[in-house]
């Protein structure tokens, strides 16, 4: 599996750090999770509310997904909003639920 790789000569490899990985690094494994970046300053407070909604929304959907939710019509707001609990995540608000739902109605 890794003859697959190209050659990754003079990249930096995280084997050798611990740790969340930055911008640039070689990512080992799938399941390492990026580092956060910060959010851009300078935009409006509603462009900073629907972006972390929109991200909320994604998880959500993600683990709904996962879990063999893969209808809307079977993510009820209490379905969604015990799987925020069970997540992590704040409970979700009715336009986060309903954001939710569109993003697992939408086939691309």
């Amino acid at each position: 599996m890794l003859a697959a790789v190209p050659n990754m000569a003079g990249k930096k490899n995280m084997s050798d750090k611990t740790g969340v990985p930055k911008r640039g690094d070689i990512i080992d494994h799938a399941w390492t999770p990026l580092a956060k970046q910060p959010l851009p300053a300078g935009r409006p407070r509603s462009w900073y509310i629907s972006h972390n909604r929109r991200l909320k929304a994604m998880r959500l959907a993600i683990a709904l997904l996962d879990s063999g939710s893969f209808s809307p019509d079977e993510a009820t707001n209490e379905r969604i909003r015990d799987t925020a609990e069970f997540v992590g995540l704040h409970r979700p608000s009715d336009a986060t639920c309903r954001m939710v739902r569109r993003m697992m109605q939408a086939q691309r």
